[in-house]
């Protein structure tokens, strides 16, 4: 902590003494713009302006992405205001004395010869490179780039929340995320202006030495009498000189300016990229070598350049194709080392204690059902039940994982939870699955066969006889919609065996941020994690959702000071939850249909409630208990085949009891007790169970 502080220190001395030094610097160059500089300073400055140039150049072509170099929108209009002043106080030098310091002296004289007509058309080729090659380009692509960058945000930062929901990023990676996609608009948007600067620099650069040459020939003739002719040497050549003093920098501005903003797919520096991409393919070396070749024998071109770059172009594919041939053998015999010292090892056997939540093992027949080459949209749809299931119960479905498996028939399938078989079926590919909807005219023929989910009778169609089986009116169902809905099912049927203490603490940690009174009241001062989960279990058992934690974890809290007993402690949440069950089992015409019980029946399940330490049972007549289901499912049967779907409906106290009794024999029966009915909902009664004893 001691040799922490001072290091701060230090940093943040650092960071405002480079504050001070660009506000400094900008208030230099407003007042080199008014105030006259002598010459030998003059040169320091073109120097300096040089370097900056060449600096900037060699920065972006270092950056592994633009970000890296953020600020150039900013540095781009400095070096331009820079420039600017510079030309300005030259100018004033070039006018005042007809001197400007010894670089513009030696560009003048010594880079064009002397020759004012020489140096004035380098300078133009040089304006007109930069501005109509360069920066044309440079602005087109930071336009573009500007545009596709702002449209492209809410994709990325949808990925991001993706990434984030399936758990492949941390929540501080997908803050940096979304803030590096901020920034990357930003910078884009940035320089879609910025590179407006530089093409300003160019059309100035023209008019400062138009205006030059002509103050300095009005000078040189009427101010100092020179001759027209040695005006116009003296002039020209201070003002070209200047002009490409000026240029030259800009120049390589815009160069890196065109640079940075054509880097936008780049993931390292600009020479390893161009090094690893126009020389990864060696054959194409060999056929620019080839070229070369030729062109050497053409009669009238030089044959010795064209035969070195030739030899020099088939050496360096050779290079290359041994350079791969031993990374080839280098990485061959690093994989042979590997699978040695794997083999050395001791075998790690945990991996195989590990099972998968759900799996779902397909016969060989069945996987152009999950290929996408060969329009399989199998593992669309079982994305899509995922997401059903967390918005019908509440609950986040583990992946399922899908496998062939040859020991199963061409068109089998079976589906396991925890490794264990809980369902499984057959499907025929190029057929359809035909049910009998009850309006069927006409059979059609069809290979028998049960609807694999529900067991319902079913036959399979060809695909040939499809139209002729809907017009018949049958149900017909594609081979994947069977497996969906079987998968979904399953799913649906053993939902509380997917909830486990991890699922419940991530869900507890998830509504903790907006939520934390309820979740800190409950975890872990009045229950445990595997309380909570016990609690979740009982309702998704009998397919109650909970997809409204926040009322589940309040409701415990009302009740959990007054007893641990988590099937109590469910009676309570179902009441909690009496306005979400009602809704689920209010049928077409407006009601619930509800088959009630004898209250001699509700008695005698009374007089058999059992409370362990194990839970609770009912302990009645075996007997009794097996007329009282027949009398169950009769009654429910009927209410069926009229077109309902009804409940059984009985007290509070023996709402828990009858279930467990009726679980094994009926599980599909939902239970309710009256105090499960929301008070603005209707209730119908559609059949009553009593219990008539022989005589």
């Amino acid at each position: 902590m001691a040799t922490s502080m001072p290091r701060q220190r230090m940093l943040q001395g650092l960071a405002f003494g480079n504050d001070m030094i660009v506000v400094v610097g900008v208030i230099l160059i407003i007042v080199m713009m008014v105030l006259p500089l002598p010459p030998l300073m003059l040169d320091i400055l073109l120097a300096v302006n040089i370097s900056i140039s060449l600096l900037v150049l060699l920065l972006t072509m270092s950056v592994n992405e633009p970000l890296q170099l953020s600020v150039f929108p900013s540095l781009l209009l400095v070096a331009t205001l820079f420039r600017l002043a510079l030309s300005v106080s030259s100018t004033r030098l070039i006018l005042l004395r007809g001197y400007a310091g010894q670089v513009i002296e030696a560009f003048g004289n010594f880079v064009v010869g002397g020759n004012y007509v020489v140096g004035f058309v380098i300078f133009l080729i040089l304006v007109i490179v930069q501005f109509l090659v360069i920066t044309k380009g440079a602005e087109r692509v930071a336009e573009v780039a500007a545009r596709f960058t702002l449209d492209a945000m809410p994709g990325k930062q949808m990925s991001v929340d993706a990434d984030l929901n399936a758990g492949l990023i941390t929540d501080d990676e997908a803050r940096q995320r979304r803030r590096d996609i901020a920034r990357e608009a930003d910078f884009y948007g940035a320089m879609d202006g910025a590179s407006k600067f530089v093409k300003g620099d160019a059309i100035a650069g023209i008019i400062i030495v138009v205006i030059d040459i002509l103050g300095g020939l009005v000078i040189g003739v009427v101010q100092h009498g020179m001759g027209l002719a040695d005006a116009l040497q003296r002039y020209t050549l201070l003002t070209v000189g200047d002009g490409l003093v000026t240029q030259i920098p800009a120049l390589l501005i815009s160069t890196a300016t065109g640079i940075i903003i054509t880097r936008a797919a780049s993931e390292s520096s600009l020479g390893t990229e161009m090094g690893q991409q126009l020389l990864s393919e060696p054959k194409t070396l060999r056929v620019a070598a080839g070229v070369m070749f030729l062109f050497a024998l053409i009669p009238g071109l030089p044959v010795l350049p064209f035969l070195v770059l030739g030899g020099a172009t088939g050496g360096l594919a050779y290079a290359l194709d041994r350079s791969k041939a031993v990374q080839v053998q280098i990485e061959q015999e690093a994989a042979e080392e590997r699978e040695i010292e794997e083999t050395r090892r001791p075998e790690n056997v945990l991996n195989y204690l590990q099972l998968d939540r759900i799996e779902l093992e397909i016969g060989y027949g069945l996987i152009p059902l999950v290929d996408a080459e060969q329009d399989g949209d199998l593992l669309e749809r079982v994305t899509l039940i995922r997401r059903q299931m967390a918005m019908e119960l509440g609950l986040v479905i583990p992946p399922v994982r899908i496998r062939d498996n040859l020991q199963l028939a061409p068109g089998a399938y079976s589906i396991k939870i925890k490794g264990v078989e809980v369902g499984q079926g057959e499907l025929m590919l190029n057929h359809y699955l035909c049910m009998d909807s009850g309006a069927v005219a006409e059979p059609v023929q069809g290979i028998e066969t049960r609807e694999p989910a529900f067991g319902l009778p079913a036959l399979w169609v060809s695909a040939a006889r499809r139209q002729e089986a809907e017009v018949a009116g049958y149900t017909v169902v594609d081979p994947p919609s069977v497996l969906a809905t079987h998968l979904t099912e399953v799913i649906r049927r053993h939902a509380h065996e997917l909830v486990g203490r991890q699922e419940v603490k991530l869900l507890l940690d998830g509504l903790k941020e907006d939520y934390g009174a309820v979740v800190d009241e409950l975890v872990p001062n009045l229950l445990t994690l595997g309380e909570i989960q016990k609690v979740f279990q009982n309702l998704l058992k009998e397919n109650i959702s909970i997809r409204d934690p926040v009322t589940i974890l309040e409701c415990l809290a009302d009740y959990a000071p007054l007893t641990k007993d988590t099937d109590v402690l469910t009676e309570y949440v179902r009441e909690a939850l009496a306005r979400q069950i009602s809704q689920s089992h209010i049928g077409e015409k407006g009601f619930i249909p509800a088959i009630t019980l004898d209250p001699a029946i509700e008695d005698l399940i009374a007089a058999g409630i059992q409370h362990t330490d194990r839970g609770t049972f009912v302990n009645i007549d075996p007997k009794d208990a097996g007329r009282l289901l027949d009398e169950i499912a009769k009654t429910w049967e009927k209410a069926s085949a009229a077109g309902h779907q009804p409940v059984v409906l009985c007290s509070p106290h023996v709402r828990l009891a009858l279930r467990r009794l009726t679980e094994r024999a009926l599980p599909s029966l939902p239970v309710l007790s009256y105090n499960e009915i929301a008070g603005d909902a209707s209730v119908q009664a559609v059949g009553m169970v009593t219990l008539h004893y022989e005589s």
